[in-house]
Parts: structure tokens; C-alpha cells; sequence
């Protein structure tokens, strides 16, 4: 086979790059060693920055989140006891957020993709990157099991990795050329999604005594709530009944009268770290997404990022095509490392904000909450929460 463009990956990253490369004309397949409902089934992030949302009305594919999404103006930030409400719209000059699950987002455009009838390979095994150094990169990959097992190879200009954290496109790196960054948290989420009303029209995130919870959504009838605790915890400890009953003591007095409860449809722990590999370029084989970075959660920036680095990678390529310029792809990694370190900043500095950690101390918990205190008091500090959390100016130089 022979293709423009091989995407390695078939989570949000690689197929929102395929559907925009379509748009532009240019042929791509992608390859993914799960299934189709595999995909489907991962449970994952649900706040989309305004930049995502463009880039998906560009792709073709923002008519049922624009339908169906929560359109979010504001955050609450309870400590102390009490909420206090961070006005998105206003301090960031009247940017949004939208609520709409990353599962949705994915469906929306294997929808998508299938109506167009492009190539998607589910179930390739044994993928390996080949040539990306040179001028004549390849994938190859096996289909089929047993005595059905066929050996293919894809023939292409580019290879995208987009395939996460533990997929093969960074690992195809040599190591002398990759510089890694990374932060492990000493604490993971527990979370529950379970179809029940949310507790508040807004996403309140809880630093308390007992540690952090966040109270989130993916629609009016269906809830994620989410419970700091240890790194090794294990989710067999807990059952429904002890999630909820931990819940409560993390919440506010009107918090914990307004919360229903109900059986969880999925329950999962979550580590939390920070991670970068730079560069995002390696002759012909471009990084996106999680296989070049990780961020905690606190921030709702994992999805975001991964949709920022296509938006420049489709930039970059449509420039290569249709200009015959190299100038977007030599600038690629600069251009993404650039949004990616200023994201990981910002969800750094919101996860040791909101979050108790076991070696702070008095005088450290003392400064958290002093930094708590001022942030809701000062205009100053609220707008820079509210300007970094809505997502910062998509800079394309």
C-alpha cells in the first residue's frame, strides 16, 4: 500500500488529524492495534478549550458537541469549607469551555471517517516504524491471527505518532535523540462515572483536609467524580458505598445535600505525572499527543494538547502540499513544545494548588492556603486561572 500520510493511532489525536487532512485532500490511513470498540470504550477527559472546538468545526465534525455539549462559564474552587466561583467568561474576555466526553469526541469522528470512506486498520499487530530518517519512511504490521496472519507494509511521506504514552512511535526514537522531562505525583485519582445528575451546574474542585475531589460531568444525566489518594491504593478496596460515603466529607454542606448517588459505571485509579520528550520531530516521523507529553488532570489539558499539536501538524502539512514549503514542518516541535511546556506549567502549578501532599508540612499547608485565599481575592490572579484554564492564544508563528 501506498499512502501521503501513515497515522499511527486511532484515539481523538490521530483520527481529528485524519479527518482535517481530508478536508485538505490528502490521502491518509491509519493504523491501530486495538479494535474499533476497544477505542470506544476507553473512558477519558470531557472539557474541550474554544481552540478544540475550532479545530473540530474545521475537521467537519462539531454539530453534535455544539448540540449536545455543556457550555461551561465558570468553576468553583471550594476550600475552607467554602465555594467560591471563578467566572471564566468574563475574566478571560469572553471564552468558554465546553463539557463533552472524549468518548463522544472519538465517535463523532470514526463517524466521521467511515462516511468517507477512508482506511482505518483496527487490530494491527507487530507495528514498526521504518525509514523515517530518510526519504522513503514505512510502517509495517501484521493483520490477522494464527495461520490468517498477513505481514502488510505501508509506503508513505510521513509518518504521525499518535498513538499515547506506551505506543511504538517514541519508542522507534533512538534514545540518544530524545530528552525526557518528568514528575511523578505521590497520589493518583480514583474515579467513578455513574449516570446520575451532576451535583452542580459548574465543576467544583475540592482541596480539603482529606485531600482533593473534583465533581465533573459528562452530561446532565451522567457524572465523573473523582477522589485523591495514594499512589499504591488499590480500586479492589472500594466499593461504591465507600466511594460516596468519602465523597461527602469532601464536600460543602449544600455540595453534599444536592448529591445523588447511584451504582458506578466504571471505577478506575489514575496516576498522575508530568512528562515531555522533546523533540516532537525526527526527520519524517512527527510526535503528537500523549506519545510526547503527559499532563495531570487538574487541568483538563490532556485532550486539549493533543488537539493543539494536530492543528499544527495539519498546518505544517498543508503548507508542505499545498505550498511546497518546508518552513511549518522545521518548525513543528518548536511551535507545540512552546503551548506544551506553558500547559504543563499551568497544570502543575493547579494540581500542587489543589492537592494535599504527605510531605508539605504546617508551614507548606499554610502557604497553599494563603495561595487560595489570594487567588480568589485578586482579580489579577483569578484572570490568569481563568485565561490558562479556558486554553491560551493558538500562536502559529
Amino acid at each position: 500500500m501506498r499512502t501521503q500520510v501513515v497515522i499511527v493511532g486511532a484515539g481523538p489525536a490521530g483520527l481529528l488529524l485524519g479527518q482535517l487532512l481530508h478536508t485538505a485532500g490528502i490521502d491518509n490511513v491509519i493504523v491501530e492495534r486495538q479494535t474499533g470498540d476497544y477505542v470506544l470504550g476507553r473512558i477519558r477527559a470531557g472539557v474541550l478549550e474554544q481552540t478544540t472546538l475550532d479545530l473540530l468545526e474545521r475537521a467537519g465534525v462539531a454539530a453534535r458537541a455544539h448540540a449536545e455539549g455543556l457550555p461551561h462559564n465558570g468553576i468553583e474552587l471550594l476550600f475552607s469549607g467554602a465555594r467560591h466561583r471563578i467566572d471564566l467568561h468574563v475574566l478571560s474576555g469572553g471564552k468558554r469551555v465546553m463539557v463533552y466526553g472524549q468518548t463522544e469526541v472519538t465517535r463523532d469522528l470514526m463517524a466521521a471517517r467511515a462516511a468517507a470512506g477512508l482506511r482505518t486498520i483496527y487490530g494491527a499487530h507487530d507495528v514498526s516504524l521504518h525509514g523515517f530518517d530518510g526519504a522513503a519512511p514505512s510502517v509495517r504490521f501484521t493483520t490477522g491471527e494464527g495461520a490468517d496472519t498477513v505481514a502488510q507494509e505501508i509506503a508513505c511521506d510521513f509518518i504521525a505518532g499518535c498513538d499515547g504514552y506506551h505506543g511504538v512511535s517514541r519508542r522507534s526514537v533512538p534514545a540518544s535523540a530524545l530528552q525526557t522531562y518528568e514528575k511523578v505525583y505521590p497520589f493518583g485519582w480514583l474515579g467513578v462515572l455513574a449516570d446520575v445528575p451532576p451535583v452542580s451546574e459548574e465543576l467544583i474542585y475540592a482541596n480539603t483536609p482529606r485531600g482533593f475531589a473534583l465533581c465533573s460531568m459528562r452530561s446532565a444525566t451522567r457524572s465523573r467524580y473523582y477522589l485523591q489518594v495514594p499512589a499504591d491504593e488499590d480500586v479492589a478496596r472500594w466499593t461504591d458505598e465507600a466511594f460516596w460515603d468519602e465523597l461527602r466529607t469532601r464536600l460543602d454542606p449544600e455540595a453534599r445535600e444536592r448529591l445523588v448517588t447511584g451504582p458506578s459505571l466504571e471505577m478506575s485509579i489514575a496516576p498522575l505525572r508530568s512528562f515531555v520528550a522533546e523533540p516532537m520531530r525526527f526527520g519524517r516521523l512527527f510526535l503528537a499527543g500523549d506519545a510526547a507529553h503527559i499532563v495531570p488532570p487538574t487541568g483538563a489539558k490532556g485532550l486539549n494538547l493533543a488537539a493543539s499539536d494536530v492543528g499544527f501538524l495539519f498546518d505544517s502539512l498543508q503548507e508542505h502540499y499545498g505550498d511546497r514549503s518546508s518552513a511549518g514542518i522545521d518548525a513543528y516541535s518548536d511551535r507545540c513544545l512552546r503551548r506544551v511546556w506553558k500547559a504543563e506549567r499551568f497544570s502543575w502549578w493547579f494540581t500542587s494548588l489543589m492537592h494535599r501532599f504527605p510531605d508539605t508540612g504546617a508551614f507548606g499547608q499554610k502557604i497553599q492556603e494563603a495561595e487560595l485565599d489570594y487567588l480568589v481575592q485578586s482579580q489579577a490572579a483569578s484572570t490568569a486561572l481563568a485565561e490558562n484554564y479556558v486554553g491560551l492564544p493558538f500562536d502559529r508563528r
